[in-house]
């Protein structure tokens, strides 16, 4: 199969331990680009959060995608036209505060330039901060503050600590909201039916594109959905283990230039 596409994940995939992309993978990806390949970034991350990785890795300029908000968003980086997005009924910010009131744990939103956090804040909240880019306030008035539309909200925690959290969610909305880890610590709440599968298949007819032609690599709970709907799903080394069992193929960890030997091996054919 001549794959044409690659869907990437950012943290622990693309990016490396520093959160940085090797000088050889990011010239790797611009040359299949070049050659008329197209490159998805499919991240957890808001958008203002993947927008930086994008800028770096020239999809302006090639007409590449970004799937933000774990597939909430797409946008097209070369006129950047929303594709397509879906957001949180309205009704359910003031029903998933009153979780995070109960179980007594943050719960965190992004805006186009900022983050909130709600209930709270914790080192996790500041993680998020740290790793998309955007100031964190934390807010005494959750429900009031968010008075835009959100693609997703976060509960963070010690994993051990979302644990009942997770459970009462899924129990209360059963299939009308997306919940699910994409880390330990991150619980996160997405619109019914969100997964970066869905978003990809729904990318993939809009560009007249199967998903034969594309190879999707992540390392994350919230990647399983896409690497099982690849033409080829590979996962890190550095991936979680049913990750890797739901996998075609495992490369090297993101500390190993693992995007690369992806490229090389299938991509340019450079084994």
């Amino acid at each position: 199969m001549a794959y044409k596409i690659i869907t990437l994940d950012l943290d622990g995939t693309l990016t490396n331990s520093k959160k940085e992309i090797t000088p050889p993978t990011r010239e790797a990806l611009i040359e299949i680009q070049k050659r008329g390949y197209k490159v998805i970034l499919a991240s957890g991350r808001p958008t203002p959060g993947v927008m930086p990785i994008a800028k770096e890795l020239e999809l302006d300029k090639y007409g590449s995608y970004i799937l933000s908000f774990n597939g909430a968003k797409i946008i097209n980086c070369q006129t950047m036209e929303t594709m397509y997005q879906k957001t949180l009924p309205t009704h359910v910010i003031p029903e998933l505060n009153d979780f995070s009131i109960k179980y007594n744990i943050p719960i965190v939103a992004h805006a186009a330039d900022r983050m909130y956090s709600g209930n709270g804040c914790n080192e996790y909240a500041k993680f998020e901060s740290k790793i998309v880019g955007l100031p964190l306030y934390e807010t005494d008035d959750f429900v009031k503050t968010i008075g835009f539309p959100l693609h997703k909200v976060i509960f963070t925690a010690e994993p051990d600590e979302l644990n009942d959290v997770e459970k009462a969610l899924k129990n209360y909305y059963h299939e009308y909201l997306s919940i699910y880890r994409s880390e330990g610590f991150f619980l996160e709440v997405m619109p019914s039916g969100i997964n970066k599968a869905h978003s990809l298949m729904k990318l993939l007819s809009a560009i007249g594109m199967t998903k034969d032609e594309m190879i999707c690599c992540g390392d994350g709970f919230n990647d399983i959905s896409m690497i099982e709907y690849a033409g080829l799903g590979v996962a890190m080394e550095n991936a979680q283990t049913v990750v890797k069992e739901a996998a075609d193929y495992i490369t090297l960890s993101n500390d190993n230039d693992g995007i690369l030997h992806v490229i090389n091996k299938f991509m340019l054919n450079n084994n």
